[in-house]
Parts: structure tokens; sequence; C-alpha cells
């Protein structure tokens, strides 16, 4: 072998763990805690790390190629708009988080709503139906739940159409990793440009980089689903905080990279963006 072929061989084994560390940016692990928050199985969150990393991958092969077989030149606007997008996608995710976890009933409407329902039988407290975990008062009694298991939002949206489509949990991570993908793959690809001449080996790198990125947040979703896996069987009223913190953190981080990205100096917004990948 070569000396030039083993330094290709090389740079193309590195393109694997720089892709297991590209899955440890900030924003890629506020957005993977915030969709794992719900999860109450070590499994489905490996698979929700591995679609998130596919569709990082798919986003990155694409726009790579472009650039380094065809020579495509990615404008500041266009540049800063899919890192915009990170940006907006972190805040609907922090926003998603919050507005599904529960809502307090007030405890006259659930009298009224709840056929023999006496207020001396209701009490408050966190309770979880599958996995979706709330407080609202309600009574032990036949009828005196508040709401029927099948009513809560997840168990809805499980009866609806993409409740018979198997994978439709995988949508959202997968759909999630595409967004971060773009925002990027203009950098990664550049970055191989500049050291592989080979456009052939070069996609190499970027596939190689994707299969790292898989592995490396398939590792980091199994270490943070751990607490909420445990809390949400043993400790349902610590399982509800920490899905708070994950969807306040999530959209307050969307919130600063939207006023970075958008209007600070030389943002999307100003006259004179100026965007540099990385």
């Amino acid at each position: 072998m070569t000396a030039t072929a083993l330094n290709v061989l090389s740079f193309l084994s590195l393109g694997f763990f720089l892709g297991m560390r590209h899955a440890t940016d900030a924003d890629h692990v506020v957005a993977i805690a915030t969709i794992v928050s719900r999860e109450r199985s070590v499994a489905g969150s490996a698979l929700i790390g591995a679609a998130w990393g596919v569709g990082h991958t798919i986003t990155v092969m694409a726009v790579g190629a472009a650039i380094i077989l065809f020579g495509v030149v990615i404008p500041p606007r266009l540049g800063l708009s899919m890192e915009f997008a990170v940006g907006i996608m972190l805040i609907l995710l922090g926003v998603l988080t919050l507005t599904g976890i529960g809502r307090t009933v007030g405890s006259a409407q659930v009298q009224a709503s709840v056929r023999g329902g006496h207020a001396p039988d209701l009490h408050d407290h966190l309770h979880a139906h599958g996995d979706y975990v709330h407080r609202h008062p309600h009574g032990h009694d036949p009828g005196a739940h508040g709401h029927a298991e099948g009513q809560t939002p997840l168990a809805r949206l499980d009866q609806s159409w993409l409740g018979r489509f198997a994978p439709w949990q995988w949508l959202r991570p997968f759909a999630v990793g595409l967004v971060h993908g773009l925002a990027g793959s203009a950098a990664v690809a550049l970055m191989v440009l500049s050291i592989i001449r080979d456009p052939f080996a070069a996609l190499g790198y970027l596939l190689l980089f994707g299969l790292g990125t898989i592995a490396g947040m398939m590792l980091i979703t199994l270490m943070l689903s751990a607490p909420f896996v445990f809390s949400a069987v043993n400790l349902p009223k610590f399982n509800w905080r920490l899905r708070v913190a994950s969807g306040l953190v999530s959209f307050l981080f969307g919130l600063a990279l939207v006023y970075g990205i958008g209007f600070a100096e030389g943002g999307l917004f100003t006259a004179a963006p100026a965007w540099e990948p990385h």
C-alpha cells in the first residue's frame, strides 16, 4: 500500500470518529434530549438516535455531493437560512414538549364534567397513561377520573392514521436530523474538499462521517434516555420536571440561535449578511 493510499485510508477512518464527535454538538444534544424525554425504553431511544443520524447523513451526503462534484456555491443568505432553521426547530420542539406534558384542570371543571364525581373523592397528583405523564384532580371511583385513557393527546395520536404506520414515532427525529444536516453539511464538505482532491474519496469520507454520526447519536441517546426511562416508572414527579427542563432548554437555546443567526451583526435579516460555514 502506497503512502498516499495509506494517508487517504487514515483520513477516511478519521471521518468516522469525527462524525461521532460531531454528534455531541450542543444543538444536537439539546434536540435529541427533548425528543427522548417521553421515551420509556432504552431500545426505543437508540432507534431514535439512529433515525436522527440517518436524516443527518442524507442531507450531508446530498449537499456535500453537490459541492464536491458540481462545485455548487452556497450564498450567505441560503447558508444562514439553513442554520436559522435549526433555531426554529429547537423552539418548536420545546413548545411541543411543554404543551404535551399536561395541563392542570380546575377542580370545579372536573366536578362539572365527571358524572357522579364528588369533591371529597377527588385528589391531585402526577399519574401516567402509557408514556403520557400529567396531573389534574381526579378520583379512582368508576367514572371519576376526569377523562378516559384514550382521550390524552398521545393516545389520540396513536389512534389516528399515524398509529397504523409503525415507524411514525421515528419520523420526528429523522426530520430533525435532516434539518441539522442542512446546517452543517457545507462546512463538512468544504473541509473535505480542501484536503481530499479525489471526489470519490471525498464522498467516502462523507459517508463514513455520517456513519460515525449515527453511531455517536445512538450512544448519546442511550445516555440521555436513562434518567427519563428510570424516572417515568419509579419517579413520575421527577420525570415531569425533567421533561419541563428539557422543553425549556430547547426553547431558550432555539431563541438564542434565532437571535444570533438572524438578527445579530451580519445575520440573516441584516443588510449585509455574512456567513462562514462552521
